[in-house]
């Protein structure tokens, strides 16, 4: 398989390494993008690479929490500018209060908004302010407690990253932290059960040619993966993580002293997993107002 420049380039922005490594990891995986990633890994010449989306749709996530259910919805705009507009900013409030009632995003673009669906709403908005606009994800959580943050708030209850966390026990100050937390390290699951296996299998892959790289005897070989993995389950599950506020106990441990149990969480980011196309700034001032 021919191997372009462009995804020679796409390797060596997103890992960091040359450009002779990345073209050498893309022609033994066969221009495989991932694939590369895990050869690069495995030959110690790039980061582990944390499976996140691109930034690439601007708006906010709003958050609500009423009794022991919260809700986090993201509503996407097309530039940061409209997202700044307090007109949208109302509509982003009166959604994610709407939210509250409903169990998922289909179910919300058909609840009630002053006698329109919020997909009608939203329709006239797209009409009044001049740019497309849509309610594109929602999570819905349920807890003895629930907790809410917005970090890099626009207005409240908005803004970039929306956190939910739900206890069992406790109170809400602990709750609080623990989203601040979530917002501060984005867990990929609650807790190793939870963790997609796939992801699982392709870290374990990836542990494993690394150890045997060393050229130790299989026997070491067997414990250096067991070990890297039980720090790899400590990174990314939220109860195992690090308490940020006191990296001395893991989440888990400062939720018990404080007499809880993290039962779940919600973090979305605005854009996540949606390609934007880049423009230059005066671009995309000259867009915004019609010129």
């Amino acid at each position: 398989m021919a191997i372009t420049a462009k995804q020679v380039k796409e390797l060596r922005d997103s890992s960091g390494v040359g450009m002779m490594d990345a073209k050498k990891a893309l022609t033994a995986t066969d221009g495989d993008m991932e694939a590369a990633v895990d050869w690069l890994r495995t030959k110690g010449l790039a980061k582990a690479a944390k499976k996140s989306g691109r930034t690439a749709a601007e708006g906010l996530v709003g958050v609500a929490v009423s009794g022991n259910v919260g809700v986090a919805v993201e509503v996407n705009s097309e530039t940061d500018f409209v997202a700044k507009n307090a007109e949208f900013q109302g509509m982003v409030a009166g959604i994610t209060k709407a939210a509250l009632g409903v169990a998922d995003v289909a179910a919300l673009q058909e609840a009630d908004m002053d006698g329109k669906t919020v997909s009608e709403l939203v329709g006239e908005k797209i009409v009044t302010i001049g740019e497309n606009m849509t309610v594109r994800r929602m999570a819905r959580l349920e807890g003895d407690i629930i907790a809410s943050y917005v970090h890099n708030a626009a207005a409240p209850d908005m803004g970039q990253i929306g956190v939910l966390v739900a206890l069992k026990g406790g109170n809400e100050d602990i709750a609080k932290q623990i989203c601040m937390h979530v917002a501060a390290t984005n867990p990929a699951s609650l807790n190793e059960d939870d963790l997609d296996p796939a992801l699982v299998e392709r870290e374990k892959n990836v542990l494993t040619e690394q150890a045997r790289e060393s050229g130790k005897p299989e026997n070491i070989i067997e414990n250096m993966i067991k070990g890297r993995m039980r720090k790899f389950f400590e990174e990314v599950t939220l109860v195992n993580q690090k308490f940020v506020i006191n990296p001395d106990v893991t989440v888990a441990q400062a939720a018990k002293e404080a007499g809880a149990e993290v039962t779940g969480f919600v973090r979305l980011a605005v854009g996540e997993g949606i390609e934007k196309k880049v423009e230059d700034f005066a671009a995309e001032v000259a867009k915004t107002m019609g010129g």
